[in-house]
């Protein structure tokens, strides 16, 4: 399966890698901001050569994942073979890379470029081919300040194409409105939830809408209906405004009663759990590139593997939206 990256005629995989997770832990002094646990580089690296041999190709990550440490590992896997994978990375958070250590938010038209020149040094590449503003809830004038620069880099070769990760449809639709260059959107989707707004304005503006939580941060793949806990120093133990999926670093039992809910529609025709999550989003629109987050090479096989079944039927959709509904207004 194949899709566009939105107007800019990259093809890509129709399933993306989100490169969130391999980045590890990392966090200033009062909250965690990558996913902890132990850290197998070595893993991660052979993840990232299994996805590409499984024919994907896209490759989403951030300058701050684990303080850089994800983009250090698809440079190293990739810079062999660059002209085979598309990937996209983000700015606008700042960290100290030694110390992995979160800082800040940085806003300003000169850390457009700072920050591109240290992901391109640690993904061993002279130009990525999605660069997106990570900042989901900046004002909207500020963002627009960016465009410029953003086709500076573009015309440059530096850049192929730029987005923004945000949630909120009227930034979405102002940055694809202002900017020839804009390709994409990243937004929070799943079958749990997300906003169809967002969806719709990618959708109007031929934009990629590229999912990040396509699993629900994990809780799709099944495997926290057990009550096993996250540890201490992973993102899905904190107590962060848009956690929703996990509380107390265990999954919310709300969410995993309406996952059971709507589990037989899911894995019907011999899909996991996980692999029917993703086949609902290539079913909700042509304009989704769902990026699922992995550690391992039996996840990255798993969520390939998705690729063989395709979309969900139109009549498992509306099955879903029947059952789901109802439990949304409880």
């Amino acid at each position: 399966m194949k899709r566009l990256l939105g107007r800019s005629g990259i093809e890509i995989s129709a399933l993306g890698a989100g490169c969130w997770a391999i980045g590890g832990a990392y966090g200033d002094t009062e909250n965690q901001y990558g996913w902890g646990g132990s850290r197998d580089d070595d893993e991660s690296i052979r993840a990232l050569h299994r996805a590409r041999d499984l024919g994907v190709t896209f490759f989403d990550t951030a300058s701050s994942y684990g303080a850089g440490h994800s983009e250090v590992l698809i440079g190293s896997a990739f810079h062999d073979v660059r002209d085979q994978v598309v990937i996209a990375t983000k700015w606008g958070y700042t960290f100290d890379e030694e110390r992995r250590l979160a800082v800040g938010a940085d806003n300003s038209l000169e850390y457009v470029r700072t920050c591109l020149e240290g992901s391109l040094r640690r993904l061993r590449t002279d130009y990525v081919d999605l660069y997106q503003l990570h900042l989901g809830d900046l004002p909207v004038p500020q963002a627009l300040e960016m465009v410029g620069v953003l086709d500076e880099l573009v015309t440059e070769g530096k850049i192929r194409s730029y987005g923004w990760s945000t949630d909120d449809a009227t930034r979405a639709a102002a940055f694809a409105e202002a900017g020839a260059g804009c390709t994409a959107i990243q937004q929070d989707l799943s079958v749990l939830g997300g906003s169809a707004e967002v969806l719709a304005v990618c959708e109007k503006f031929n934009l990629a809408s590229i999912n990040r939580g396509p699993l629900a941060m994990g809780l799709l793949s099944g495997k926290y209906h057990d009550g096993r806990q996250v540890p201490g120093n992973d993102v899905r133990s904190q107590d962060l405004p848009w956690m929703r999926y996990f509380r107390d670093g265990v999954g919310a039992p709300e969410w995993l009663a309406a996952i059971d809910a709507i589990r037989e529609v899911l894995t019907s025709g011999g899909r996991t759990l996980s692999q029917g999550a993703l086949a609902w989003l290539w079913a909700r629109s042509p304009a989704t590139v769902p990026i699922p987050g992995f550690r391992t090479v039996a996840q990255i096989e798993e969520n390939a593997g998705a690729l063989a079944f395709g979309p969900l039927s139109p009549a498992d959709v509306t099955r879903i939206d029947e059952i789901l509904t109802p439990l949304s207004r409880d």
